[in-house]
């Protein structure tokens, strides 16, 4: 009966993992489940918001570590929603990474995001960012 007490102290003891939360914001249905896939195998939860005129609500209540998102989405703009997200006190902080099929690197970036994808990206290239710059 010791060893199990044992055990159960020990597992107790142990911190959980920490799981890093990713919110995307993309059109293409596809691409959205190759993210959550992908991302999810990565360890990290991962989650959309209800639409882009939510966005700034879900942000509230999810708390993601990082959002990545299309600048060219169906009914709204990446680029002007990541300027509200700058735009707000509680939420200016968050680490936001832009993507898109046309170069728009140095506007995201003039903008306040914190870094760009240009479509077609490498998996290993979305997690090298996120890994540096979601801090845990």
């Amino acid at each position: 009966m010791g060893g199990l007490a044992n055990r159960a102290a020990k597992q107790k003891r142990k911190p959980k993992p920490v799981v890093k939360k990713v919110m995307v914001l993309e059109d293409e249905v596809v691409l959205v489940n190759l993210l959550q896939d992908l991302l999810g195998l990565e360890g990290y939860e991962v989650s959309k918001p209800k639409s882009a005129e939510n966005l700034l609500s879900d942000l509230r209540s999810t708390h993601p570590d990082a959002v990545l998102m299309d600048v060219n989405l169906k009914g709204a703009n990446g680029l002007e929603l990541l300027g509200k997200i700058r735009a707000e006190k509680d939420l200016k902080d968050t680490v936001v990474v832009l993507s898109s099929g046309m170069d728009y690197r140095q506007e995201s970036m003039a903008r306040g995001a914190d870094d760009f994808l240009l479509k077609p990206y490498m998996p290993d290239d979305l997690m090298k960012i996120l890994n540096r710059k979601i801090k845990h």
